[in-house]
């Protein structure tokens, strides 16, 4: 079969990933894709595998791309300034891009080999940045838990228009973040 001239796989997800954003991973369906790129919904596959393997996709890309995000953000931090510019990073990447994050929050199938080793990557990354604390391995992997948790809760609240008060976010965010970095540093002290 023939395929589109200038369509491939990469084509194929961009389009999937400015359409999640704008619609949200679940307002993300084929035929809508295929509209978008002008071409019938068969041809698709001969880029992508359905539907399930798209979003596995979209998940894959957004690990990448969150990754990516936190990376920059700490060039040339340590410690409390970097922990501090990867949250932000953070939830500034769920604001930019709330369809890839949809699709990194939802994981369609978190034992796909390539799922999880974007994931392992986000998760050693913080662990590297992590090391100056001298925590223990198990107690790192409970600050980079609570971490996500506190970051994922405020990009959700934000997204889902939770924060309706006069106030900055950012600061709120700031504020929160130096709250968790204070109790790191307590802990961190008591060892």
């Amino acid at each position: 079969m023939a395929q589109r001239q200038g369509l491939d796989a990469e084509n194929v997800l961009q389009a999937a990933v400015e359409m999640a954003d704008t619609q949200g991973v679940e307002g993300l369906t084929l035929a809508a894709l295929a509209a978008k790129l002008n071409v019938k919904t068969p041809s698709l596959y001969n880029h992508i595998k359905g539907l399930p393997d798209l979003r596995r996709q979209l998940s894959r890309r957004g690990l990448m791309l969150i990754k990516a995000a936190m990376v920059d953000a700490v060039i040339g931090k340590a410690k409390d300034d970097a922990l501090l510019a990867v949250g932000f990073a953070y939830v500034d990447f769920a604001r930019k891009h709330p369809g890839l994050y949809e699709a990194i929050s939802i994981l369609p199938d978190y034992e796909d080999p390539e799922l999880k080793e974007a994931g392992n990557d986000v998760v050693f990354f913080l662990l590297r940045i992590l090391e100056p604390y001298g925590l223990s391995e198990e107690d790192a992997l409970h600050v980079v838990r609570g971490f996500r948790s506190m970051v994922h809760g405020f990009a959700s609240l934000e997204h889902r228009n939770g924060f309706r008060m006069g106030l900055e976010r950012d600061e709120s965010l700031r504020r929160l973040l130096q709250t968790y970095l204070r109790g790191l540093r307590t802990a961190e002290s008591a060892t």
